[in-house]
């Protein structure tokens, strides 16, 4: 058995010092549009964590959040359809 250590492989990248892991970069998650103005809006700004640190991303998904609990809590607040009568009949 050998106490050696792998070797970590140095790419191009990393040898001309262009990839950094500390820095900040996109994830790349698709957004699929739902059609739903504020809900859309929260979406695009999920990508704004994609230029920050993590530390910075806790803001990002608190103010998303908020604005989708908005927007959610707005369809509560409008009225639906108007419920059909029952046609259930008492057989008393």
């Amino acid at each position: 058995m050998s106490d050696a250590v792998p070797e970590t492989e140095i790419t191009e990248e990393t040898a001309e010092g262009e990839y950094d892991p500390a820095t900040p970069a996109p994830l790349n998650v698709p957004r699929t549009p739902t059609g739903n103005a504020e809900v859309d809006a929260g979406l695009e700004r999920l990508g704004d964590a994609d230029h920050l640190a993590t530390d910075g991303h806790i803001e990002v998904y608190e103010d998303v959040h908020q604005g989708l609990r908005d927007a959610l809590t707005a369809l509560d607040a409008r009225p639906g359809p108007p419920v059909p009568p029952s046609t259930y009949q008492s057989r008393s």
